[in-house]
């Protein structure tokens, strides 16, 4: 690899847009601008604090047996917040597995989240109270059930009215390694065929589970949108404000009916692909350094402190609120009742058949029979798992 070619792929390359640097220095780019105060850059900085510590809570309750498995957002805060918090109300948004702080954009209860890793539930909560999707497992396909759903704005006339409270747009999230899926290339050709108003976010974290950026694409992930006939642009990942112009800009262009667009969000995982993942048997630990210099949180904490924007009392009153959501976080999961596991044969069709009801009171009655037959003194899940 040239040294032009390290450099890009440790720093984004000379097309990066960035608005604020590593060391928290405001700078302008001339596409791109942020427009919000400094009111609101502390409040940037809330959010990614508070989803950091979710996340750490998350992770810890997984390794004590409490949750099953956990997608870890560590080092995505800025392109998660930034870009959650561009979104309007009335937009649409499809995430993977790992959007934690896009659906603390959206109102939504870690809770809800921790359920479904729990495996008390599918999703907890309503996608048409809070326009975010449940999350999905399967890598990339919820780009083609975006893209169908901007297709269905477009026909419901959400779309290019002048309206600001009407306009709509579609957000899609995906990761480096689902921009190599079928699902997701198909659907840039459908959006952009049809010019949907979409925007497609491709948190690009440098590795897709083992498997580094340079063994998916020989060029710049943001490229491949020229391909297909619409704009790309490549963001730091790192930098909230960035994210967030990017991202507003992106989505005001799909509301007027200006078609879609890739974001590539150029980060860094910095923990695990999952729990249930080793990143030191693949990447190596002088790389890990060389990102924590960019620190999302730690560049917005600068910019703060350096300009006497806040005091030592903001940051304690933030990490005191940190301890209490984890606590809300710990006490809650442990606090989930068991789930209902017969109560999964009433989602499989709008009415229950007799087919299936038969099937579900025989499931439960051999549900049952382990609990019956469990000697003095065990439990009923101990049975279960014998």
């Amino acid at each position: 690899m040239t040294t032009e070619g390290l450099w890009s792929a440790q720093d984004g390359g000379p097309e990066l847009v960035q608005l604020l640097t590593p060391e928290g220095e405001r700078c302008e780019h001339p596409d791109y601008a942020f427009d919000l105060d400094d009111e609101a850059i502390k409040g940037f900085y809330r959010d990614m604090v508070l989803t950091r510590r979710v996340d750490a809570e998350a992770i810890a309750l997984q390794r004590q047996g409490e949750l099953g498995i956990w997608a870890s957002l560590l080092g995505q805060e800025a392109a998660q917040i930034g870009s959650g918090r561009a979104a309007r109300p009335q937009d649409f948004i499809f995430p993977t597995y790992r959007e934690h702080g896009v659906a603390w954009c959206k109102g939504i209860d870690p809770l809800a989240l921790i359920s479904l890793f729990r495996g008390v539930d599918h999703g907890s909560w309503d996608p048409k109270d809070v326009n975010f999707h449940l999350y999905t497992i399967v890598i990339g396909a919820q780009t083609l059930h975006a893209t169908g759903y901007a297709m269905g704005m477009q026909r419901d006339g959400c779309v290019g009215t002048g309206d600001p409270d009407r306009d709509a747009a579609v957000l899609a999230y995906f990761g480096d390694g689902a921009s190599s899926q079928g699902d997701v290339n198909e659907s840039f050709i459908w959006a952009s065929v049809f010019n949907t108003p979409i925007v497609f976010f491709l948190q690009n974290n440098q590795w897709a589970i083992s498997a580094p950026q340079e063994k998916q694409s020989r060029i710049p992930l943001y490229r491949r949108a020229h391909g297909f006939g619409f704009s790309g642009v490549r963001v730091d990942g790192n930098d909230v404000l960035a994210c967030y112009a990017v991202t507003k800009a992106a989505l005001q262009q799909a509301r007027e009916g200006g078609g879609p667009m890739l974001i590539e969000a150029f980060t860094y995982r910095m923990g695990a692909h999952t729990t249930t993942d080793d990143p030191t048997r693949y990447r190596l630990q002088d790389e890990l350094e060389h990102w924590k210099l960019k620190d999302p949180l730690a560049r917005v904490k600068a910019y703060l402190t350096r300009g006497g924007l806040v005091d030592d009392d903001f940051f304690t009153a933030l990490e005191a609120e940190a301890d209490e959501l984890a606590a809300h976080v710990r006490t809650g999961t442990l606090s989930m009742p068991e789930p209902d596991l017969g109560a999964a044969f009433d989602r499989v069709y709008a009415e229950m058949t007799p087919e299936l009801r038969a099937q579900q009171q025989w499931f439960r009655d051999y549900h049952a029979s382990f609990q019956d037959a469990a000697p003095e003194g065990a439990t009923h899940s101990a049975e279960v798992a014998r």
